[in-house]
């Protein structure tokens, strides 16, 4: 059983790689769309599982529109994923967006 500080290595490697492979700081954007295409699934049906029309899923894996982090959380649990995850990309994104050069590193309470 990996320790706990293994945990946290195999999670950095993970994301390196999702980084790696969508070319650059993963967003929740990126996020849901490895998450779309590990699945098979269309933009169409993962959006309509999400209960949002295509466009906007599209606008969201572009990053053309931000997300909530209460909508991050909401989808999070439709799609089996960690809240604290999604949420943190979430803000993380509007961050970015807003050009402040910070690092979220979102705890529970």
């Amino acid at each position: 059983m990996p320790t706990r500080q293994g945990r946290r290595t195999d999670k950095s490697r993970a994301m390196g790689l999702l980084e790696e492979l969508s070319g650059g700081p993963l967003t929740l954007g990126n996020f849901l769309q490895a998450i779309r295409e590990g699945d098979e699934m269309s933009q169409a049906a993962f959006a309509a599982k999400l209960g949002i029309s295509k466009s906007h899923l599209s606008d969201v894996e572009t990053g053309r529109k931000a997300v909530s982090p209460t909508r991050a959380a909401r989808w999070a649990e439709i799609l089996g994923y960690s809240c604290q995850q999604f949420v943190q990309l979430a803000l993380q994104d509007e961050l970015e967006r807003a050009g402040l050069r910070y690092k979220i590193n979102l705890v529970a309470a």
